[in-house]
């Protein structure tokens, strides 16, 4: 059902910047700064993802013989904090946030356009101070985790130059959360009721939550850390009193849920693609949303799963054991709803849908391994072994950048009213499946077997499964040539896509494509049935469609 609203007498139009200059201006249109957070984020992937060519390079031979081992930890560091806090968390969130957000509570902006200009314009000297530490002083050395006394005692100037990087990139999320928390609650249009919004509004209010309550305790956590480091303070410092397990606390207590902070918009995204290229419903509405709602929750409660092998107390196991196996009850739910949603639909092969499914196997073999991780006696075999960076890896490569990657397809002929080639888009994934799970499956093998992870250096009896890995690794790099290639021929020279190619029904495909500045050039619609596909709604459907 659609109904027609008045059209705003919103200012905001004229203090727009017009042209290209606008995606490189302090713009507040939603849109374009969602468009800047995709653009620059996919920068930081290929400086990220080079990063990781270079680790896999040095990993083709069991001797440090490519980096010295100093340099190779900076890099690994580099590569870690870049694909975390300067691609997945900002396009998830940032990029697809933005943009569609505000069509789907039927506003013209989000409530605070100027705050979510600032949170943007923060990313990029961000991550730039964080790579030219490099060629300064030497970046950090001590991972994205920064350990204490490791971060303690390697070199201070590239470490206390990583804390101002991701306090800066901390509070850009801080900014964002606050954004969508009030845009989705206070923007929302008379007669749009919550359990009438998209899933991915859902997905955004929970990361939102999420990010509110957690992200500070990062940052207060890294600021004692610097405290430690410049003034020489024992917060932390075991030889000056200090306690590295607190550190280890506070971490994980934002750090476990940054992996949601990752993979709930993904959940929600992926809700959104599924429905239009199966043209059913979304199957279990409700529950889905009270699913996204108790991994909020749990994963609030399950950081010290984290810690197995720190002293952590058997009561303290127990708790977070139960706790963490609890979290994959949510999780499981919505696999299938995703999975009965596909069932019997006219599912359309393209790259979007490839991408999503591709998505849903991947997650679930992270999913199945995170539950192992959960049980403390394998936990404990497997600590800190490639094990837990092949688990991680099929969580937030597999899960969140697959749904980036499809996202992409679904909804690049409304940004740019150009269409992707879809064979190009069916090349892309195939090349990055096979890729993804050469390079990340053996190294489960190679954790099981006591492969220490973050090393430069390791026994010669794991060459033949590294160098696997690394060919794997090098068909995700090749992977990007032919999107690359596909994005500029079809935004120069690509078929005109209309204003909804897919037949959807969500509000955003309501619109011209690209849209106007306020998204709408007359009334804004209200979209009640955003999943009213089939032959049962179809009468609603093409009511929606006027």
């Amino acid at each position: 059902m659609t109904i027609s609203l008045k059209p705003s007498n919103s200012p905001q139009e004229k203090l727009q910047p017009t042209g290209w200059l606008k995606y490189l201006s302090f713009s507040l249109d939603h849109k374009v700064i969602g468009l800047q957070y995709l653009v620059c984020g996919f920068l930081f992937y290929l400086i990220g993802g080079s990063l990781a060519g270079a680790i896999r390079v040095e990993l083709i031979s069991p001797l440090s013989d490519f980096m010295p081992r100093e340099v190779y930890n900076q890099v690994l560091t580099l590569h870690g904090t870049i694909m975390i806090f300067l691609w997945i968390v900002p396009v998830v969130n940032g990029a697809f946030g933005n943009y569609l957000i505000p069509f789907y509570v039927g506003a013209r902006d989000m409530a605070f356009p100027r705050l979510n200009a600032v949170a943007f314009w923060l990313i990029p000297p961000s991550g730039l101070m964080l790579i030219t530490s490099y060629f300064i002083n030497g970046a950090a050395q001590s991972g994205w985790t920064a350990y204490p006394p490791l971060s303690i005692t390697t070199p201070a100037a590239g470490q206390i130059i990583w804390i101002l990087s991701v306090l800066l990139l901390g509070g850009s999320s801080i900014f964002g959360g606050i954004n969508f928390i009030a845009t989705i609650l206070k923007l929302r249009r008379p007669g749009l009721k919550l359990m009438q919004l998209p899933m991915y509004c859902w997905a955004m209010l929970g990361t939102s939550i999420l990010v509110v309550l957690s992200t500070p305790v990062l940052a207060g956590t890294l600021i004692l850390l610097s405290f430690d480091i410049v003034a020489h303070t024992g917060f932390f410092n075991p030889s000056l009193g200090g306690n590295v397990i607190v550190y280890q606390h506070l971490f994980w207590f934002y750090s476990h849920p940054a992996v949601y902070i990752m993979v709930l918009p993904a959940f929600g995204l992926v809700s959104e693609i599924l429905p239009i290229h199966s043209r059913k419903p979304l199957f279990g509405y409700t529950t889905m949303v009270f699913s996204i709602m108790g991994i909020v929750v749990l994963g609030l409660v399950v950081w010290a799963h984290h810690m197995f092998t720190s002293g952590t107390p058997p009561w303290m196991r127990l708790f977070f054991t139960i706790a963490t196996a609890f979290i994959a009850v949510p999780t499981g739910i919505k696999f299938f709803n995703w999975v009965a949603t596909l069932w019997g639909g006219k599912i359309s092969l393209n790259a979007a849908m490839l991408f999503s499914c591709g998505f849903i196997i991947n997650f679930v073999l992270g999913g199945i391994t995170g539950v192992a991780l959960a049980q403390v006696p394998f936990d404990v075999h497997v600590h800190d072994t490639y094990f837990v960076v092949a688990h991680f890896h099929y969580i937030v490569y597999g899960g969140s950048v697959f749904v980036i990657f499809s996202s992409i397809y679904h909804w690049f002929p409304k940004f740019t009213g150009k269409m992707l080639n879809e064979n190009l888009g069916r090349f892309h994934f195939i090349i990055t499946f096979i890729g993804f799970n050469l390079c990340f499956a053996p190294q489960h093998w190679l954790g099981l077997n006591g492969m220490p992870r973050r090393v430069a250096e390791y026994d010669p009896q794991f060459q033949l499964i590294n160098q696997i890995s690394s060919v794997g690794a090098l068909l995700m790099a090749l992977s990007t040539l032919p999107f690359l290639w596909n994005i500029l021929q079809s935004i120069l020279y690509g078929n005109e896509a209309g204003d909804n190619p897919w037949n959807a029904l969500t509000p955003e495909w309501l619109t011209s494509s690209p849209p106007p500045v306020e998204n709408w050039e007359g009334e804004a619609p209200l979209v009640l049935e955003p999943y009213g596909y089939g032959e049962k709604n179809s009468k609603n459907t093409q009511e929606s469609m006027k």
